[in-house]
């Protein structure tokens, strides 16, 4: 459970970012987190990951709190960036292996881990390779396999299909929906409407650092317009 106690972020002394977002991601569900071009999505998750501090407020993930126990609470989600150009000096499997010595992963458990998310996005065969090499959607999977490696209970996706080829998209969209039918938590971001509608529980909707609406795709219709798609809702909505 990710936990949004009243946080707000400013850039500067007279605009808010951020502004007071207080709800909750409960439990084995598929939290969409939708918004224009600067609405403060990304502001927001890098909150949640400790990237960014919280000028006021608190987020608490499982009980803790990213604030007073942030290295603590770092161990308890995994997090796909919005952009994938990161370690590109480093090969493949080194960046896999960088990860699982952080999260104290043991050698058999990485390499079962490794091999079989590897084979699934179809990317075992370069792990030898350094990042740079990759294409977009050949580095986004490589942070995907990353995220994954540690079995974390809470994901924290922003834009995590970008780049994908289909059937990577479409194995990362069957994850994500076992991963919250066993319990756990997606947080996740994206501007693809259609899948935000057809994946998600709960859509939350923020605007110029406000949250401009909460709840399912069916409050929603019922609350603004019926026989409506998200895409039409997030447009009447935004504008």
């Amino acid at each position: 459970m990710i936990e949004f106690k009243n946080i707000s972020k400013s850039y500067t002394k007279n605009k808010k970012s951020v502004n007071n977002l207080n709800f909750e991601v409960k439990n084995g569900e598929i939290f969409g987190f939708l918004g224009p071009n600067g609405a403060g999505k990304t502001t927001t998750i890098k909150m949640i990951t400790g990237i960014l501090e919280i000028d006021s407020g608190d987020i608490i993930i499982d009980g803790t709190s990213i604030t007073e126990k942030p290295v603590e609470t770092k161990k308890k989600f995994g997090y796909v960036p919005d952009n994938p150009d990161i370690f590109l000096k480093l090969k493949g499997i080194e960046y896999l292996n960088f990860l699982a010595d952080i999260y104290k992963i043991s050698t058999a458990e990485r390499k079962e881990r490794i091999e079989e998310l590897s084979k699934q996005f179809g990317i075992y065969e370069n792990l030898n390779d350094r990042i740079q090499s990759y294409s977009h959607g050949m580095k986004q999977k490589i942070i995907v396999i990353g995220t994954l490696l540690h079995n974390p209970k809470n994901w924290i996706l922003d834009e995590p299909m970008t780049g994908l080829d289909p059937k990577s998209a479409h194995d990362l969209k069957v994850m994500m929906k076992k991963h919250s039918s066993e319990g756990n938590t997606v947080f996740f971001s994206t501007h693809v409407l259609e899948v935000a509608e057809k994946l998600c529980d709960r859509i939350g909707i923020i605007d110029k650092g406000n949250l401009i609406f909460i709840g399912t795709y069916e409050e929603m219709k019922k609350k603004f317009k019926e026989n409506a798609s998200l895409e039409e809702l997030f447009l009447e909505i935004t504008e």
